[in-house]
């Protein structure tokens, strides 16, 4: 099943997508797509339903990010093996943990702006986990039944601010549209091996990452047990697990994006993000 948020910012309905990808209203039975809806029955009564029943919706509509109410944004740093050598870095004995602000959060198709002072923001294409049951110690078998679904994000990072400033990464990570989330939520029985999916990112039609999940150090049951050992997972919160080679970081020299730029990205099974850069106003 598919899940979205679709119409103007701040005023997003639910709504899922049919077997033909058109998108089908979801008011009728929810209210949004978040914690409250993927932690109780009413999940199991959304896969119940006919697609085809639903009222259609305007396929040229604004995507929303594709879960509300989001708790706390985590992300797994140099968590792909082919990554940690485009960069120089180890290989990390254990995932590395950083947030992004909730601020950050912005449709999938939404501009990306470039913050003021910024001279090298980035782009990352990542596979998202969404948690749909609390998590605390849990172990990977319980961490697994935790996870409600997955979606595609742009981990959008501003280098200057995240590795030459405070000495940790998140205010380079947290600026405001940093965090374009979906197009969808995709509940995982649709995905038959999240640990092999190909994902890639193009910036002005041209390749820049290219990469798969299958490269991952820590897996998604594993990061959502191992972040479970230190807080409680509750529902709705995003998990965005590292990515692969390309980012501009890499290049020599490096290469970063600028007004109007064009990203398009994407997850095999997860659907596709479609971004222009803008300056602050």
């Amino acid at each position: 099943m598919k899940l979205l948020r679709y119409g103007k910012k701040n005023h997003e309905k639910p709504g899922m997508l049919d077997c033909d990808g058109n998108i089908r209203d979801l008011s009728k039975f929810v209210d949004d797509i978040d914690g409250d809806l993927l932690s109780g029955d009413k999940l199991q009564m959304l896969m119940d339903l006919d697609p085809s029943t639903l009222p259609l919706v305007d396929q040229k509509v604004r995507y929303g990010a594709c879960v509300n109410n989001v708790g706390k944004f985590l992300c797994i740093g140099l968590n792909y093996a082919d990554h940690v050598a485009e960069t120089g870095a180890e290989v990390p004995e254990e995932p590395v943990v950083f947030s992004k602000f909730t601020s950050a959060i912005s449709g999938p198709n939404d501009d990306v702006m470039i913050p003021k002072g910024s001279e090298k923001t980035d782009w990352e294409v990542e596979l998202g986990i969404i948690i749909g049951k609390a998590a605390a110690y849990a172990d990977e078998t319980v961490a697994e039944e935790a996870i409600a679904g997955y979606c595609v994000i742009n981990d959008i990072s501003e280098r200057q601010f995240q590795l030459e400033r405070s000495g940790q990464w998140d205010l380079g990570k947290g600026c405001d549209t940093f965090g374009p989330l979906g197009p969808w939520l995709v509940t995982k029985e649709e995905i038959s091996d999240v640990g092999n999916l190909s994902m890639w990112l193009d910036v002005n039609g041209i390749r820049r990452q290219a990469g798969n999940t299958k490269t991952m150090l820590f897996k998604p049951a594993y990061i959502v047990s191992f972040l479970s050992q230190f807080m409680s997972l509750q529902p709705g919160d995003v998990i965005s697990t590292g990515t692969p080679p390309g980012v501009g970081l890499g290049f020599n020299p490096p290469i970063y994006l600028k007004a109007n730029d064009t990203m398009t990205l994407g997850i095999e099974g997860l659907g596709e993000q479609h971004q222009t850069v803008i300056a602050t106003p």
